[in-house]
């Protein structure tokens, strides 16, 4: 009888820290006339539904959309293998075969596989499952090779995906907001002190923000999440330094030192001159909790599945953005509202 073999190398991660919310699938949206629901003959158009429920849908349309974008990419894949494939007289397996197939390294040696097969969790003989990490190592070295041919030939087509993004609108009422507040792009940030993606990527919204100054503003909303046993208080804190009118001095702090045990948390505040009896007060009596609850509603109304989550001008990106990221959308929306100027890569 074969066993199955689950070859399983090293760790998988994502670059955010995960919520427990459910993530929602659905289909194209009616437009807002529409009528979506009827109840005992008083008909509900989606215009209705989204001023009643202004966030139901939006999970289910940004999965959609996301969905499509990947069915659009691979399309544009397979039409330039096609497209070159045509120009060399092959068929597309003999165009791969010629420049993915045959650059293909020769087979490890069997002291290499046994090294392979020392980092495995299996009890199965190394004899039993040769082949199977041999394969493995052949499929691996296959997709490389075939993204790095793909990716060489991509780079010489011009490809833009058209489809238009799902946007939301988002209240910035009871929310702390740095920078220009008539900025033609908002930017808002869905987070959690303790989440170490958060943490990670933060140098890089600094930059965003310091380098695209005037063009945007910039809000944050926490979401502290369960597994994180400091992120509530560390929520709360900032929140007590904002009646002090120093939120975004507290806010930095807190990244910048990654302190959050209760007494380091009240420290922070001696360091920032605030007012450390009414601190202390606001945040040993939870006096802010109850602001950070709009936020954590609000991002399951999203159907968010982790943090960091940003908005950007409505449009929703999950997971640690990069600069390039950033700057490639933040361009985009200030294109769209007619204020590009070139930003230089610094």
């Amino acid at each position: 009888m074969k066993t199955k073999f689950l070859l399983t190398i090293g760790l998988f991660s994502t670059n955010l820290c995960l919520l427990s919310f459910a993530a929602t699938s659905g289909d194209v949206p009616a437009t807002s006339g529409a009528v979506v629901l009827e109840i005992d003959g008083t008909k509900i158009t989606l215009a209705d539904f989204e001023q009643k429920r202004p966030t139901a849908l939006f999970g289910a349309r940004n999965t959609f959309y996301e969905s499509e974008k990947k069915a659009l990419d691979q399309y544009a894949e397979d039409y330039i293998l096609e497209r070159q494939a045509q120009k060399e007289g092959l068929t597309v397996a003999q165009l791969l075969d010629k420049h993915v197939t045959s650059t293909l390294p020769p087979d490890p040696s069997d002291e290499s596989l046994r090294v392979y097969y020392e980092g495995i969790d299996t009890k199965e003989s190394f004899e039993a499952v040769k082949g199977q990490i041999l394969q493995h190592v052949r499929d691996r070295r296959m997709a490389k090779a075939k993204t790095a041919y793909i990716a060489s030939i991509r780079g010489a087509a011009n490809i833009a995906i058209r489809l238009t993004p799902p946007r939301t609108q988002i209240t910035t009422k009871n929310t702390f907001v740095r920078g220009n507040a008539d900025a033609p792009v908002t930017i808002i940030e869905y987070a959690d002190y303790e989440c170490p993606y958060c943490q990670q990527n933060q140098a890089t919204v600094n930059k965003v923000e310091a380098d695209f100054k005037g063009k945007i503003a910039f809000a944050y909303k926490d979401v502290p999440l369960p597994m994180h046993s400091h992120a509530q208080k560390a929520a709360e804190a900032a929140h007590c330094a904002g009646e002090q009118n120093k939120y975004w001095e507290y806010h930095d702090m807190l990244f910048a030192t990654k302190a959050l045990e209760v007494p380091q948390l009240k420290q922070h505040a001696r360091e920032l001159k605030l007012d450390g009896a009414a601190f202390d007060k606001c945040l040993d009596s939870s006096a802010e909790a109850d602001s950070i609850k709009p936020y954590v509603t609000e991002a399951q109304g999203f159907g968010l599945q982790g943090t960091p989550s940003y908005f950007i001008n409505g449009r929703f990106f999950s997971g640690g953005m990069s600069y390039d990221d950033f700057r490639k959308v933040i361009n985009e929306e200030l294109a769209a509202a007619g204020q590009l100027k070139q930003t230089a890569q610094r």
